[in-house]
Protein backbone atom coordinates (compact mmCIF):
# COMPACT_ATOMS: atom_id res chain seq x y z
CA UNK A 1 0.00 0.00 0.00
CA UNK A 2 1.80 3.05 -1.29
CA UNK A 3 -0.75 5.85 -0.78
CA UNK A 4 -2.90 7.34 1.95
CA UNK A 5 -6.03 6.37 0.02
CA UNK A 6 -5.01 2.73 -0.24
CA UNK A 7 -4.36 2.58 3.50
CA UNK A 8 -7.73 4.18 4.33
CA UNK A 9 -9.47 1.65 2.05
CA UNK A 10 -7.57 -1.22 3.69
CA UNK A 11 -8.55 -0.17 7.21
CA UNK A 12 -12.16 0.54 6.22
CA UNK A 13 -12.59 -2.94 4.76
CA UNK A 14 -10.93 -4.49 7.81
CA UNK A 15 -13.48 -2.67 9.95
CA UNK A 16 -16.31 -4.01 7.76
CA UNK A 17 -17.51 -0.54 6.82
CA UNK A 18 -18.82 0.80 3.53
CA UNK A 19 -17.70 4.22 2.33
CA UNK A 20 -21.12 5.55 3.32
CA UNK A 21 -20.82 4.01 6.80
CA UNK A 22 -17.38 5.47 7.36
CA UNK A 23 -18.44 8.88 6.07
CA UNK A 24 -21.42 8.89 8.43
CA UNK A 25 -19.22 8.13 11.45
CA UNK A 26 -16.67 10.78 10.51
CA UNK A 27 -19.36 13.32 9.65
CA UNK A 28 -18.75 13.62 5.91
CA UNK A 29 -20.46 12.28 2.81
CA UNK A 30 -19.72 8.96 1.14
CA UNK A 31 -18.28 10.74 -1.91
CA UNK A 32 -15.78 12.49 0.39
CA UNK A 33 -14.51 9.09 1.51
CA UNK A 34 -14.28 8.10 -2.16
CA UNK A 35 -12.12 11.20 -2.76
CA UNK A 36 -9.84 10.21 0.13
CA UNK A 37 -9.47 6.64 -1.08
CA UNK A 38 -8.77 7.86 -4.63
CA UNK A 39 -6.05 10.21 -3.29
CA UNK A 40 -7.88 13.22 -4.72
CA UNK A 41 -8.12 14.80 -1.27
CA UNK A 42 -6.37 14.40 2.07
CA UNK A 43 -8.56 14.40 5.21
CA UNK A 44 -8.46 17.65 7.16
CA UNK A 45 -6.97 17.61 10.65
CA UNK A 46 -10.25 17.07 12.55
CA UNK A 47 -11.37 14.34 10.14
CA UNK A 48 -7.94 12.69 10.34
CA UNK A 49 -8.28 12.43 14.10
CA UNK A 50 -11.76 10.90 13.77
CA UNK A 51 -10.51 8.43 11.14
CA UNK A 52 -7.71 7.29 13.42
CA UNK A 53 -10.13 6.58 16.25
CA UNK A 54 -12.82 4.93 14.12
CA UNK A 55 -10.35 2.75 12.21
CA UNK A 56 -8.30 2.08 15.37
CA UNK A 57 -5.09 3.10 13.70
CA UNK A 58 -2.30 5.64 13.90
CA UNK A 59 -2.50 8.70 11.64
CA UNK A 60 1.22 8.45 10.97
CA UNK A 61 0.60 5.04 9.40
CA UNK A 62 -2.53 6.16 7.53
CA UNK A 63 -0.86 9.26 6.09
CA UNK A 64 2.74 8.16 5.62
CA UNK A 65 2.83 4.37 6.11
CA UNK A 66 5.11 4.75 9.14
CA UNK A 67 4.89 2.29 12.00
CA UNK A 68 2.19 -0.35 12.36
CA UNK A 69 -1.43 0.04 11.12
CA UNK A 70 -2.97 -0.70 14.50
CA UNK A 71 -0.35 0.87 16.75
CA UNK A 72 -2.68 3.59 18.08
CA UNK A 73 -0.84 6.52 19.62
CA UNK A 74 -1.93 7.90 22.95
CA UNK A 75 -4.03 11.05 22.87
CA UNK A 76 -1.16 13.39 23.66
CA UNK A 77 1.10 11.98 20.95
CA UNK A 78 -1.77 11.94 18.45
CA UNK A 79 -2.46 15.60 19.15
CA UNK A 80 1.21 16.44 18.54
CA UNK A 81 1.18 14.60 15.22
CA UNK A 82 -1.95 16.35 14.01
CA UNK A 83 -0.89 19.79 15.25
CA UNK A 84 1.26 20.32 12.17
CA UNK A 85 -1.80 21.30 10.14
CA UNK A 86 -3.18 23.75 12.70
CA UNK A 87 -1.86 27.25 12.01
CA UNK A 88 -3.34 30.66 12.56
CA UNK A 89 -2.48 34.23 11.57
CA UNK A 90 -1.20 36.48 14.32
CA UNK A 91 0.44 39.85 14.71
CA UNK A 92 3.18 41.31 16.84
CA UNK A 93 0.72 41.90 19.70
CA UNK A 94 -0.20 38.22 20.01
CA UNK A 95 2.00 36.45 22.56
CA UNK A 96 3.63 33.18 21.54
CA UNK A 97 2.99 30.02 23.51
CA UNK A 98 5.84 28.21 25.23
CA UNK A 99 6.21 25.75 22.34
CA UNK A 100 5.43 28.17 19.51
CA UNK A 101 7.68 29.91 17.01
CA UNK A 102 6.99 32.41 14.27
CA UNK A 103 7.64 31.80 10.60
CA UNK A 104 7.40 34.68 8.10
CA UNK A 105 4.62 34.49 5.54
CA UNK A 106 5.46 36.28 2.29
CA UNK A 107 2.14 37.35 0.84
CA UNK A 108 3.86 38.50 -2.34
CA UNK A 109 7.11 37.01 -3.64
CA UNK A 110 9.17 38.56 -6.41
CA UNK A 111 12.08 36.68 -7.93
CA UNK A 112 15.00 38.71 -9.23
CA UNK A 113 16.43 37.13 -12.37
CA UNK A 114 20.15 37.41 -12.99
CA UNK A 115 23.02 36.42 -10.72
CA UNK A 116 20.95 33.45 -9.62
CA UNK A 117 19.52 35.24 -6.62
CA UNK A 118 16.01 35.12 -5.21
CA UNK A 119 14.57 38.29 -3.74
CA UNK A 120 11.48 37.94 -1.55
CA UNK A 121 9.40 40.94 -0.58
CA UNK A 122 6.80 40.86 2.18
CA UNK A 123 3.72 43.03 1.67
CA UNK A 124 2.61 43.28 5.30
CA UNK A 125 1.47 39.66 5.34
CA UNK A 126 0.80 37.87 8.62
CA UNK A 127 3.24 35.51 10.26
CA UNK A 128 2.26 31.93 10.97
CA UNK A 129 2.84 30.05 14.18
CA UNK A 130 4.13 26.50 14.39
CA UNK A 131 4.94 24.10 17.19
CA UNK A 132 8.66 24.17 17.93
CA UNK A 133 8.62 20.44 18.78
CA UNK A 134 6.86 19.64 15.50
CA UNK A 135 9.45 21.52 13.45
CA UNK A 136 12.22 19.79 15.38
CA UNK A 137 10.67 16.41 14.60
CA UNK A 138 10.75 17.36 10.91
CA UNK A 139 14.36 18.61 11.23
CA UNK A 140 13.33 22.13 10.25
CA UNK A 141 15.28 25.03 11.75
CA UNK A 142 12.98 28.03 12.07
CA UNK A 143 15.80 30.27 10.77
CA UNK A 144 15.56 28.47 7.42
CA UNK A 145 11.77 28.38 7.15
CA UNK A 146 9.34 30.62 5.30
CA UNK A 147 5.77 30.34 3.99
CA UNK A 148 4.46 31.46 0.59
CA UNK A 149 1.26 31.08 -1.43
CA UNK A 150 0.98 28.83 -4.48
CA UNK A 151 -0.59 30.21 -7.65
CA UNK A 152 -1.75 28.38 -10.78
CA UNK A 153 -3.26 24.94 -11.29
CA UNK A 154 -0.21 22.83 -12.12
CA UNK A 155 -0.25 21.03 -8.75
CA UNK A 156 -3.99 20.43 -8.52
CA UNK A 157 -5.86 18.56 -7.15
CA UNK A 158 -3.33 17.95 -4.35
CA UNK A 159 -2.19 21.57 -3.97
CA UNK A 160 -4.88 23.95 -5.29
CA UNK A 161 -4.25 27.58 -6.13
CA UNK A 162 -4.05 29.67 -2.97
CA UNK A 163 -2.48 26.93 -0.85
CA UNK A 164 0.10 28.11 1.68
CA UNK A 165 3.29 26.04 1.76
CA UNK A 166 6.17 25.96 4.21
CA UNK A 167 9.67 25.84 2.70
CA UNK A 168 12.91 24.73 4.36
CA UNK A 169 15.64 26.59 2.49
CA UNK A 170 18.40 24.43 4.00
CA UNK A 171 17.20 21.33 2.13
CA UNK A 172 18.26 21.68 -1.50
CA UNK A 173 19.45 18.15 -2.28
CA UNK A 174 16.93 16.29 -4.45
CA UNK A 175 15.08 13.37 -2.90
CA UNK A 176 13.12 11.84 -5.77
CA UNK A 177 9.40 12.61 -5.71
CA UNK A 178 9.53 15.22 -2.95
CA UNK A 179 8.12 18.73 -3.30
CA UNK A 180 10.45 21.68 -3.77
CA UNK A 181 10.27 25.41 -4.35
CA UNK A 182 12.42 26.25 -7.36
CA UNK A 183 13.57 29.39 -9.14
CA UNK A 184 13.07 28.50 -12.80
CA UNK A 185 14.67 31.37 -14.71
CA UNK A 186 13.17 33.90 -12.29
CA UNK A 187 9.83 32.11 -11.95
CA UNK A 188 8.94 30.76 -8.50
CA UNK A 189 7.36 27.32 -8.81
CA UNK A 190 6.34 24.46 -6.53
CA UNK A 191 7.15 21.10 -8.17
CA UNK A 192 8.08 17.51 -7.55
CA UNK A 193 11.67 16.85 -8.58
CA UNK A 194 13.40 13.71 -9.80
CA UNK A 195 17.00 13.05 -10.71
CA UNK A 196 17.67 11.85 -14.25
CA UNK A 197 21.02 11.07 -15.91
CA UNK A 198 22.78 14.40 -16.26
CA UNK A 199 19.83 16.49 -15.14
CA UNK A 200 16.50 17.07 -13.40
CA UNK A 201 12.91 16.09 -14.16
CA UNK A 202 10.31 18.66 -13.06
CA UNK A 203 6.93 17.06 -12.39
CA UNK A 204 3.41 18.47 -11.83
CA UNK A 205 0.41 16.66 -10.37
CA UNK A 206 -1.73 18.11 -13.17
CA UNK A 207 -0.14 16.12 -15.98
CA UNK A 208 -2.93 16.87 -18.46
CA UNK A 209 -2.09 20.55 -18.70
CA UNK A 210 1.48 20.48 -17.39
CA UNK A 211 3.58 17.59 -18.72
CA UNK A 212 7.02 16.80 -17.30
CA UNK A 213 9.94 19.07 -18.10
CA UNK A 214 13.46 17.66 -18.44
CA UNK A 215 16.54 19.83 -17.91
CA UNK A 216 19.93 18.27 -18.73
CA UNK A 217 23.43 19.55 -19.30
CA UNK A 218 23.73 23.32 -19.27
CA UNK A 219 19.93 23.64 -19.01
CA UNK A 220 20.06 22.39 -15.41
CA UNK A 221 21.27 25.88 -14.56
CA UNK A 222 17.77 27.10 -15.30
CA UNK A 223 16.53 25.32 -12.19
CA UNK A 224 17.73 26.58 -8.82
CA UNK A 225 16.33 24.76 -5.80
CA UNK A 226 15.19 27.25 -3.17
CA UNK A 227 14.17 24.64 -0.62
CA UNK A 228 12.07 21.61 0.16
CA UNK A 229 8.38 21.89 1.02
CA UNK A 230 7.86 20.51 4.53
CA UNK A 231 4.21 21.51 5.02
CA UNK A 232 1.19 22.76 3.16
CA UNK A 233 -2.31 23.82 4.12
CA UNK A 234 -5.31 23.39 1.84
CA UNK A 235 -8.64 25.17 2.22
CA UNK A 236 -11.41 23.67 0.07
Amino acid sequence: MKTTGERIRFLRKQAGLTQKDLGKQVGVSGPSVTQWESDLQIPKTDNAEKLSKILKSNWQWIRYGKGEPHAVANEKKQAEILWLGDIEPWDSNTPLGADEVEIPFFSDVELAAGSGSCQATENHGPKLRFSRSTLKRKNVDVKNAACVTVSGNSMEPVIPEGTVVGIDTSQTAISDGKLYAIDNDGWLRIKRLYRVPGGIRVNSYNQTEHPDEIYVGEDTGKVRIIGRVFWYSVLL
